[in-house]
């Protein structure tokens, strides 16, 4: 049977059911010979439409309401009293029994006005029409109309014949449907109480009780984005409400203004009745640094409870309603606990089989990001069929924070890791160091209290001194690799500007977007923008100095991890020097070093049998950078000649390294 045969023999089943059901109404139907049928509505029709039975409930479904009795859930929250439940239901009628839509007609002299009408709603409810308090809840202020529970349409006609309706999203809500209003954009979403945090103290305890007492809207600011999202959550749950969170930095690219006139009535409103239907709170946040104003105007005149977020201070001048201003608690310092619960590790004797401590420390995320990021790494291990590990919660993690560094900066996703980096003990010593103060810093500065005051951050900076290739960049891309994260190398170029004031703009841009994200921030050459402060003899001089008395201010509340590299030490202010959390030289390396730095860099490498590359590590003083470089050259003189790595090959490419250098070589290479 072909797909247009299928398709004619369904239709004809359905003409069958059509004509049985035309058969049956029509027995019964006392205006069924009548020529002006479904035109007009004779008195006997009426009656017959009055004598049917009310329709039998169905059997419960999935959708069976959650409470006893919505619409008395419904009348407490939303402030109604019994007037206007009446007219609530008088205008939902036709939505729910379509015998309604008959009667509504005859009653209004109109058979295609089938709802009902101001007019027609006063009268089936006892009220004159031109009784003031009847006709007062219909008022856009009232109850019903303010939460958006009731419409009153075609605004052009007298009062008494304008078109009550319901929202179809109201209607859902009061015969048990849950499903969001799909008016509501994808930046909305309702947070379950059963993954949130529920403290007993603090201050989510505090706004849970505040909540239950006050209608002010609280701005909660938070000294990274997303922080206090977790605790507004926990406060609504205290409270005994859900909490639908609006995520501004998630509205799509080009929505209209939450503000505008255009967009308010479309979706601001819908957010506002969602809160009324479920009994919950808003939650908006993180707010932007600009153009705040309009979102929090419209939310803040909304009778729910609403908890704003951001990192930046409240304004008066957002709404002339008063605003509860608090400063919100920083990050979790002892994140593990939320990592365990939320990887189902909580119970007693449960845990992976590595470190979750260590490899959770670097990550600064809030509760709501650590349960997103637990649920994507357990996807993750099921998506590449292998137990869960540090691998998946790394990219889990750092999936949480989108980062916008690559407007000034360049990603580099480490390669690496420690056997790489061959550097004397000392050094390496303090690299280790590094690492272990960037994993711990929230225990030891947060959860320990030995930060110092002054708004100083948890940042820690360290400063890499060397020689051009003994390796400072790629012990800053190992020390990234070890904690999981990725390394960002600021570009210069995309720094320093020539006009006055925009090289600090940058760099604003660059410190505040690297506070946000889980990130190492590597600036090469740092003695361009780290240099020294001079004695002002004009003009010129004054403004450097105020560039780095500004960098001086900003590494006081930095908060990430930061690496500087410098070839001249002595070229770094002395005052930058002892913000740094630690100063790493890099030696040149002596022969042993570099005769393991040969034989690292050819390891991969074909061989020629017997090559030997001691002669050059002790005859060339070369960097590791350099050595690299060499063995580059060699490998692919080696790769033209379709052979493997020769001793003349490496002796090569160490004299065009020493010729770059801009020192003397000997052509005979007799000894070789």
């Amino acid at each position: 049977m072909t797909a247009a045969d299928s398709l004619r023999e369904r239709l004809a089943e359905l003409r069958e059911r059509v004509a049985l059901l035309v058969e049956a109404r029509s027995a019964d139907d006392p205006t069924a010979g009548d020529p002006l049928r479904g035109l007009h509505l004779p008195p006997e029709a009426v009656q017959r439409l009055l004598a049917a039975p009310a329709p039998a409930p169905g059997p419960v479904g999935p959708t069976e309401p959650v409470r006893a009795d919505r619409l008395d859930a419904l009348a407490a929250t939303c402030g109604l009293v019994e007037l206007d439940l009446r007219l609530l239901l008088l205008a939902l009628a036709p939505d729910l029994d379509r015998g309604f839509e008959q009667l509504y007609g005859y009653l209004n002299n109109d058979v295609t006005r089938c709802r009902a009408t101001a007019g027609l709603a006063l009268d089936l409810s006892g009220l004159p029409a031109d009784s003031a308090a009847g006709r007062a809840r219909l008022h856009p202020t009232a109850p019903l109309r303010a939460a958006g529970l009731l419409t009153v349409e075609d605004q052009d006609r007298p009062f008494l014949s304008r078109t009550l309706a319901v929202p179809d999203r109201v209607a859902a809500h009061l015969l048990g449907d849950d499903t969001p209003d799909p008016l509501l954009p994808d930046a909305v979403r309702l947070l379950p109480r059963a993954g949130a945090a529920t403290p007993s103290e603090g201050l989510a305890a505090r706004l849970g009780k505040w909540i239950t007492e006050s209608p002010l809207p609280v701005h909660l600011r938070e000294a990274r984005a997303g922080a206090a999202v977790g605790q507004a959550v926990a406060a609504l749950h205290l409270a005994g409400l859900d909490a639908l969170h609006l995520d501004p930095g998630r509205l799509p690219v080009g929505h209209p203004d939450p503000g505008s006139p255009v967009a308010a009535p479309d979706w601001i409103p819908a957010l506002i009745r969602e809160a009324r239907l479920r009994g919950a709170g808003i939650v908006a946040g993180p707010l932007p640094a600009q153009g705040a104003g309009p979102l929090v105007h419209a939310l803040a005149g909304a009778a729910v409870p609403v908890l704003l977020t951001g990192t930046s201070p409240g304004d008066p001048e957002w709404t002339a309603q008063q605003i509860l201003l608090l400063d919100a608690p920083e990050a979790e310092s002892e994140p593990e606990q939320v990592w365990r619960a939320a990887l189902g590790l909580a119970e007693p004797g449960t845990g992976p089989d590595f470190d979750l401590a260590s490899a959770v420390a670097p990550y600064r995320l809030s509760a709501d990001r650590i349960r997103r990021a637990a649920r994507a790494a357990v996807e993750l291990a099921a998506f590449e069929e292998v137990p869960l590990g540090p691998s998946q919660l790394r990219r889990a993690a750092l999936g949480q924070s989108a980062s916008g560094l690559e407007q000034h900066s360049r990603r580099i996703r480490p390669a690496v890791d420690w056997s790489d980096l061959l550097l004397p003990e000392q050094p390496l010593r303090q690299l280790h160091e590094f690492a272990l103060r960037a994993r711990f810093r929230d225990r030891v500065l947060g959860a320990w209290g030995l930060r110092a005051g002054g708004g100083r951050g948890r940042g820690v900076v360290a400063l890499f001194a060397g020689e051009s290739g003994t390796g400072k960049t790629l012990a800053a891309e190992v020390v990234a690799a070890d904690l999981g994260l990725d390394l960002y190398v600021v570009q210069l170029s995309a720094i320093v500007d020539k006009y006055v004031g925009e090289t600090e703009k940058n760099l604003e841009r660059v410190f505040t977007e690297a506070d946000r994200v889980d990130a190492v921030l590597l600036f090469d050459e740092a003695d361009a923008v780290f240099g020294k402060r001079s004695e002002v003899k004009d003009s010129h001089d004054r403004y450097a100095n105020l560039e780095s008395a500004y960098l001086l201010q900003r590494l006081e509340s930095f908060d990430g991890v930061a690496v500087l590299t410098t070839n001249l030490r002595s070229n770094i202010d002395d005052a930058f020097t002892r913000r740094l959390d630690l100063l790493v030289d890099f030696p040149f390396p002596g022969p042993e070093q570099r005769l393991a730095l040969w034989q690292h860099s050819l390891a991969p490498v074909p061989t020629a049998p017997g090559l030997d590359p001691s002669r050059c590590a002790r005859e060339f003083e070369l960097s590791g950078g350099s050595v690299r470089s060499a063995v580059t050259t060699a490998a692919y003189l080696a790769a033209g000649r379709g052979d493997a790595v020769t001793d003349a090959d490496l002796l090569e490419g160490a004299r065009r390294e020493y010729r770059k250098a801009g020192r003397l070589v000997l052509e005979d290479d007799s000894g070789w």
